[in-house]
């Protein structure tokens, strides 16, 4: 999907955003729809307010940032580039992963669903340790290639 693409439908849902150099930034106050949405162009940031849904995505781009206030659900993605970090206010929903390669990294609010990967929220995995953060692991076992 070309960058104009994207814009012309973000104007045609009303979503506002910003153009921040090479960047698309969108910044509505609330949540993001985009279930039908195959691809994304390069360079897209999510800095809206509430939620953000990308049920029908293939592949993520380069540059992708996610820095909304509430979850992110990607459900049919199976792999994301290196270097993907979530920032967002709330869960990561990656229900088709089959691999998650060194350099992602998950600083959001709330829980990671990984399905395909560990079989449901990875707060809930049985091989989570007392007392360690399990984002912390789950970022360790990432660094250290345990998922590709």
């Amino acid at each position: 999907m070309t960058r104009e693409e994207f814009i012309e439908i973000l104007d045609k849902k009303r979503y506002s955003y910003e153009i921040e150099g090479d960047k698309i930034v969108v910044t509505i106050k609330g949540g993001v729809w985009l279930n039908s949405l195959t691809s994304l162009p390069p360079g897209v940031e999510f800095r809206n307010k509430g939620g953000v849904w990308l049920d029908s995505l293939k592949s993520l781009p380069p540059g992708v940032e996610f820095k909304n206030g509430g979850y992110v659900k990607l459900s049919s993605l199976t792999s994301l580039p290196p270097g993907v970090e979530f920032n967002n206010g709330g869960y990561v929903g990656l229900n088709s992963l089959t691999s998650l390669p060194p350099g992602v990294e998950f600083r959001n609010k709330g829980g990671v669903w990984l399905d395909s990967l560990i079989g449901g929220e990875f707060d809930d995995w049985e091989g989570n340790i007392e007392g360690i953060d399990s984002k912390m692991l789950l970022n360790g076992m990432i660094k250290r290639g345990i998922f590709v």
